[in-house]
């Protein structure tokens, strides 16, 4: 079974970008942005297509977020539609929520970013630029060790 961050990879490599829109496009998935309410976004199939909804309220760097988290859901949990995702549960403790979450964090976060050449970015710069709530960059390894805030 591949880890997460082997299925990003994998992903990125193939694509030549990290960007989740790009991604969702290349891969046939589409991109909704529709009122949702408290919302954030949620993962669906119709018909066998697969959709990702995103808030259009949502500032652009949350609806970054939101695409690779819901991007996670789609290459991840394909047939499995998943719960609106809103700002109170966006740190569940649910599988398949921290699995999405993981893949967004790896996605948005690449391994580049924290060479000690690129001294001038922080891990705070790069979740501020990247619309990566605090909370989550715990889900963040560099050769199998996590990253800390502290």
């Amino acid at each position: 079974m591949c880890s997460i961050k082997s299925t990003v990879n994998q992903l990125v490599k193939k694509y030549g970008t990290n960007d989740p829109f790009k991604i969702a496009k290349f891969m046939g998935i589409i991109v909704v942005f529709e009122p949702l309410g408290n919302a954030l976004g949620y993962y669906n199939k119709h018909f066998r297509v697969p959709i990702i909804h995103i808030n259009q309220d949502a500032d652009r760097k949350s609806q970054f977020f939101i695409a690779a988290h819901e991007l996670g859901h789609a290459v991840q949990h394909s047939d499995t539609s998943t719960s609106f995702l809103k700002k109170h549960t966006l740190f569940s403790t649910d599988k398949l929520e921290i699995e999405a979450n993981t893949f967004a964090v790896e996605l948005l976060l690449p391994d580049e970013l924290f060479i000690e050449n690129n001294s001038c970015f922080t891990i705070y710069d790069a979740i501020k630029e990247q619309g990566i709530p605090e909370e989550l960059v715990s889900l963040k390894s560099i050769d199998g060790k996590k990253i800390s805030l502290k």
